[in-house]
């Protein structure tokens, strides 16, 4: 497997494996988006946890904004909605499949 297939499928995996717990969360409190944001602090473990990973999303963006930049990465922007409605588990591969070259091409 080459290194643009294994982002490929960790792209996915990325989606699904978060979105069966936001999808369980959803079916038993339908669409409420400010209990799910409270539900992300609801208490010291989870918080920390939310909070760690809010930050290294904000590092992630300016990191492959920067990075899309210098290494002409077509469609870099996509990570912003992937993070937004997954998150990062979506985004970095996302990227990292967008960053990888065809086979033969430089960067």
């Amino acid at each position: 497997m080459n290194a643009k297939t294994f982002y490929l499928a960790m792209a996915v995996v990325g989606t699904v494996v978060p979105w069966l717990f936001f999808g369980s969360f959803f079916a038993l409190n339908g669409l409420d988006i400010p209990l799910f944001l409270k539900s992300l602090f609801a208490n010291g473990a989870a918080g920390g946890f939310s909070a760690d990973v809010l930050i290294t999303i904000v590092i992630f963006w300016v990191w492959s904004w920067r990075d899309a930049a210098r290494k002409k990465v077509a469609r870099w922007w996509l990570v912003l909605p992937a993070s937004f409605c997954v998150g990062l588990s979506l985004a970095l591969p996302l990227y990292l499949y967008l960053r990888e070259r065809p086979e033969g091409q430089k960067n």
